[in-house]
């Protein structure tokens, strides 16, 4: 029971951190599952959500993320690395602490995310 409790409120806590990252930048993120582990980090599985013309924002993860691409196509933007463009049924990597953004085209895509994040931090924090 316990262990149930502490589950519901670490997905509202998470949830919480996506919907504070989706006020500014427009990215939905829809927490699924969260597991403590390995030792220090949470693996955290979620969906993320990008309207057409919209973009993720520029933000960081306490962690690395790695993603499969389930509807529509984006484009990827890592800081020191040129632009790529992920369509559905493709995937990518994002190494931690990578500044990084997500842009729509015409259409809206939606990912399904596993962030590897150090225990205790946001799951994303905005970036400049």
């Amino acid at each position: 029971m316990i262990r149930k409790i502490l589950f519901g409120l670490a997905v509202v806590a998470l949830a919480g951190a996506g919907v504070a990252v989706a006020q500014q930048t427009g990215i939905k993120r829809t927490p699924l599952q969260k597991l403590d582990f390995p030792a220090g980090y949470n693996t955290v599985t979620a969906i993320a959500e990008v309207p057409a013309g919209g973009a993720a924002g520029r933000h960081t993860h306490p962690g690395a993320e790695t993603g499969y691409v389930l509807e529509g196509e984006l484009e990827l933007i890592i800081d020191g690395k040129p632009p790529v463009k992920i369509k559905a049924g493709e995937s990518y990597q994002i190494p931690e602490g990578a500044v990084h953004d997500a842009k729509a085209g015409d259409k809206p895509f939606k990912v399904l995310g596993v962030y590897v994040v150090k225990a205790g931090e946001p799951l994303a924090k905005p970036a400049p």
